[in-house]
């Protein structure tokens, strides 16, 4: 880490322990996002050992959508070298806690595969002026559930983040397009090695946050997503409807489940609750990685660091059948492809007077992107318990970058969820280029179109 980000973190630290509201960045900080540092907030320039790029800004070719599949841009390169359970010393380092864990849980057939770092994060310009906007603007301020950033729209809200909370909102508020569709199939991998597909589903979403032009319109809400289950037959017409809000107390959730034929308002869409999406395994938080409530942990940044983290994940579109994905109790590793990045480490420990069942937990965040990429979920005793993770993919008629496939591995029960499979199917994830009308994200739309 250098030294401009430790005195960062060393900040960060004294006025988040303080209780302060966080200050906005100064005009000569806000500078540097035109000069030493990404639009974005992420340093510009590679590391001294030339094994992470500079970032250049350039578009990524190769991604687009063909007969529906998206492409992989860097199908050509090969691995530069494995990291396995043997070899795990070597780059102890660079391997985050919970794969050191998943590694030596899985020594005979888990591996890293590490390709070539390439720096593929853009947006558009227009994405980019609002952040240098948000840099100077924005602030943390309490709200009723947690801190949440006021005076951000439009762009990342801290790209030059003062602390712990500032970088988890910027993952939240990241850019990954203003309206998508995808339709993908999700699997649990038991105990023993089967893998069992528990949900085959339509989501259509769209981040008002980011409609361009509206932000005298913008009233809070900053993502919305309805999903439709078309499978298994026993699951085939539930849907779910959330709208996430800055105030995260103001966020709802509804769903619908055929067998009673009505809509429901699930009365706690947050934190440690088991989401009905995931048939329970996950919890609302650990959907990619980190969603929802900030306001039951304390944020801390522990700096930044050069890991090896799940990116440019295009190669897992390539299989023409789900099971081609499938490993012995975990992902294919294949089908992955890792690289050497910068992240921010955060950790987020759990404030005195709530309850959660992991009250300890460290997060990666990717600099360029402000995806949360992997994290740790420690128990009350302090045992690493579960590893979420997210891949990264490149998706060219978006100038975006979001995460595609995602999951968690629980360490104590031996159970995986692993949502994103579009191996099988011809409709991939895509930005919508003409955003839904508000109306797809009401609950009356949900019971108007109930079946069975």
């Amino acid at each position: 880490m250098n030294l401009t980000y430790q005195r960062i973190a060393a900040t960060a630290a004294l006025v988040f322990s303080a209780g302060s509201a966080m200050a906005t960045a100064t005009p000569e900080e806000a500078a540097q996002l035109k000069t030493t540092l990404t639009p974005f907030g992420s340093e510009r320039a590679g590391n001294k050992e030339g094994t992470i790029p500079a970032w250049t800004g350039a578009p990524t070719p190769g991604a687009d959508i063909v007969n529906g599949r998206r492409g992989d841009p860097f199908a050509n390169e090969k691995p530069l070298y494995s990291v396995t359970a043997k070899n795990l010393d070597q780059y102890a380092d660079k391997v985050s806690e919970g794969f050191k864990a998943i590694m030596k849980k899985y020594p005979a057939s888990f591996r890293m595969d590490v390709y070539p770092s390439h720096r593929t994060a853009i947006a558009p310009q227009w994405v980019y002026d609002n952040t240098a906007k948000n840099a100077v603007n924005a602030k943390l301020v309490e709200g009723a559930g947690g801190q949440m950033p006021e005076g951000a729209y439009g762009g990342i809200p801290f790209p030059i983040p003062k602390s712990g909370a500032e970088v988890a909102w910027n993952h939240l508020l990241r850019w990954r397009g203003v309206s998508s569709s995808n339709h993908v199939r999700n699997y649990q991998v038991t105990a023993d090695g089967q893998w069992l597909m528990i949900g085959e589903s339509h989501f259509d979403i769209q981040m008002p946050y980011y409609m361009q032009g509206e932000a005298d319109k913008f009233k809070g809400e900053y993502w919305m997503v309805t999903t439709k289950t078309l499978g298994p037959a026993i699951r085939v017409g539930e849907a779910i409807i959330g709208r996430l809000t800055l105030d995260d107390d103001k966020s709802q959730s509804w769903v619908y489940l055929p067998g009673q034929r009505r809509v429901r308002k699930l009365p706690n869409p947050c934190c440690d609750t088991p989401t009905p999406f995931t048939a329970g395994i996950s919890t609302f938080d650990e959907i990619n990685v980190f969603t929802g409530r900030t306001g039951r942990f304390d944020w801390k940044i522990v700096g930044k660091k050069e890991m090896l983290i799940p990116y440019n994940g295009n190669r897992y579109f390539t299989p023409l059948k789900d099971s081609d994905m499938f490993g012995p109790k975990h992902l294919n590793p294949d089908s992955l492809r890792w690289e050497l990045h910068r992240v921010w480490v955060v950790d987020a420990t759990l404030r005195n007077g709530q309850r959660h069942t992991s009250p300890k937990n460290r997060y990666y965040f990717d600099e360029d992107t402000w995806n949360a990429v992997m994290a740790e979920r420690y128990d009350a005793s302090g045992a690493l318990t579960r590893v979420p993770f997210a891949v990264p993919v490149v998706i060219t008629e978006g100038q975006t970058t979001e995460q595609t496939l995602w999951g968690i591995y629980d360490l104590v029960g031996g159970s995986t969820f692993i949502a994103g499979f579009y191996n099988e199917r011809t409709t991939p994830y895509k930005i919508v280029q003409k955003p839904w009308k508000e109306s797809l994200f009401t609950p009356d739309v949900m019971a108007g179109e109930g079946v069975r």
